[in-house]
């Protein structure tokens, strides 16, 4: 009878914990989120495009973010709302996403506004090209982005 209890005395022993502790993972988890959200904002992302200068008149603001198609010394296409601003587009995928995007803002009332960087070497064509395609893809109003020339000192 000493040897049941005995038996059963040693499978009601607490088997030694294997679980993983994640409260120290959630807690790193969280300080990273932290400084993720703090410093996404202060990243810049760009394409490098010399801009023409000119005087122009100032684009009216509103609370849309403008569509940004950068077109660099080589003729390659930027779109600053896609998944990778920094990459070049095909053509294809840049008329898809931009009509995407001009059609959804539609249906809801709102005029995104979308302007071309062509840098001042790319070939005038390529420029001349793009306009086109974005008028084929429903853009109604294109604008140009310049920059404003440094007044000479004399």
């Amino acid at each position: 009878m000493t040897g049941l209890i005995m038996k059963h005395h040693r499978h009601s022993k607490k088997r030694p914990m294997s679980d993983i502790n994640v409260v120290p993972y959630i807690d790193v988890m969280l300080v990273l989120l932290v400084i993720f959200m703090i410093t996404t904002p202060l990243l810049t992302q760009g394409v490098k495009v010399t801009l023409p200068k000119t005087k122009a008149n100032m684009i009216e603001k509103n609370n849309q973010q403008p569509m940004i198609i950068s077109v660099d010394k080589r003729g390659q296409y930027y779109l600053n709302i896609s998944p990778e601003p920094n990459k070049p587009m095909t053509t294809r995928a840049l008329v898809n996403l931009v009509s995407t995007r001009v059609a959804m803002t539609k249906n809801v009332g709102i005029n995104s506004p979308v302007l071309i960087r062509g840098d001042q070497a790319v070939d005038y064509g390529k420029v001349v090209d793009l306009m086109a395609l974005l008028q084929q893809s429903g853009v109604d109003n294109v604008g140009l982005i310049t920059e404003t020339p440094q007044a000479s000192k004399e």
